[in-house]
């Protein structure tokens, strides 16, 4: 099993509003919330740097966006 380290995180109010209306909708602690947060990002770094484009679509109208990690 990986060691485990504990780390502050200091967020403004809107970004912790932000966490805990996720945490609620997902049914998961704040925790769990920013890990799963970490799991994606990841994911999605890994796609873009093997030269991958991340894209939305829009379920009605069929419009497709490219969205753009900094």
């Amino acid at each position: 099993m990986a060691m485990k380290k504990t780390m502050t995180l200091n967020l403004t109010a809107r970004e912790m509003e932000v966490l805990e209306e996720l945490a609620a909708k997902k049914d998961l602690s704040k925790t769990a919330t920013m890990k799963l947060a970490l799991r994606l990002l990841q994911a999605v770094d890994a796609k873009v740097r093997m030269g991958g484009k991340l894209y939305v679509e829009d379920e009605e109208t069929k419009d497709k966006s490219e969205l753009v990690l900094l």
